[in-house]
């Protein structure tokens, strides 16, 4: 079949199984021909081979079983930056990109150091590398194979400044280290969320998504321990549930954090938290 009709035929089984049916299909093109998709447009009359065809019929499939094409295709973009991603950590989400829009406004310094919690990709403290590459930035997660997985995406990239390694939240964390900004895109889903069985959430790892204490626990224990490891006049920035602003606000609040706001996401709702620590 040629790429046109590959492409009419995936859009139209995919239609009523994801809102990104056309899109969900190229991409899946594109990654059994191994082409970019503006190929797809110059050259739509090209015909896949036989076993192109084939494997291009199993991935689909896959997708129409619901599985994320990030999975299926090992790859998303993130801050303009290819990601390989696995089911070991979330798939990177535009709503997160506003966390690193805030920090790089807020903080123009050429020489920062920032910590970034719960790194899964990489995606948050390669954003930041590539944007501030004179910044010391380390990048930790608790899954040995998220960290596997953005150190390759961290030498892919040739953002090798970026000190990733393993920690449970702060335990491998130098002691006598304080930073100027810590971020985190912690777990803050509630264990009872019927979110977590619909969509790509279901294919992604509990562990990355699921806080006790309706979604907080984990973001409690950054805001507390964050006091012991910011520089004074230094900030937290928290990505949270749309529903949690006013929640988190009054951890930092309780902590005794100052400037305390809440900046919104592309679809205008509340996504990031961000205070300073005023000693």
């Amino acid at each position: 079949m040629t790429i046109a009709k590959l492409i009419t035929f995936g859009e139209q089984l995919l239609l009523l199984h994801s809102d990104s049916a056309k899109l969900d299909t190229e991409l899946l093109i594109c990654f059994v021909i191994d082409k970019q998709r503006s190929f797809l447009l110059t050259w739509p009359e090209h015909k896949l081979s036989i076993e192109q065809t084939k494997q291009f019929a199993e991935l689909m499939l896959r997708r129409f079983q619901g599985e994320p094409i990030a999975y299926i295709v090992q790859l998303r973009e993130f801050w303009s930056l290819p990601l390989q991603v696995s089911p070991a950590t979330l798939i990177p989400r535009p709503d997160t990109e506003v966390l690193v829009e805030l920090v790089l406004n807020n903080h123009q310094g050429a020489s920062l150091s920032c910590l970034d919690l719960g790194t899964g990709t990489g995606a948050i403290a390669l954003a930041l590398a590539s944007e501030r590459p004179q910044w010391q930035i380390q990048a930790v997660d608790y899954s040995h194979d998220a960290v596997a997985l953005a150190i390759c995406n961290a030498n892919n990239l040739k953002l090798t400044q970026v000190n990733i390694y393993q920690s449970d939240w702060f335990n491998e964390v130098s002691h006598d280290q304080r930073f100027d900004v810590i971020v985190s895109n912690p777990p803050y889903i509630d264990e009872n969320d019927h979110h977590l069985n619909q969509g790509d959430i279901k294919y992604e790892p509990k562990t990355a998504l699921v806080a006790a204490d309706n979604g907080l626990a984990d973001i409690k224990i950054i805001a507390s321990n964050a006091l012991r490891f910011l520089k004074p006049g230094g900030a937290l920035y928290i990505e949270h549930g749309y529903q949690q602003s006013q929640m988190v606000q009054k951890i930092l609040a309780d902590l005794a954090y100052n400037k305390i706001e809440t900046i919104k996401d592309y679809s205008n709702n509340d996504r990031v938290t961000w205070a300073c620590y005023l000693v």
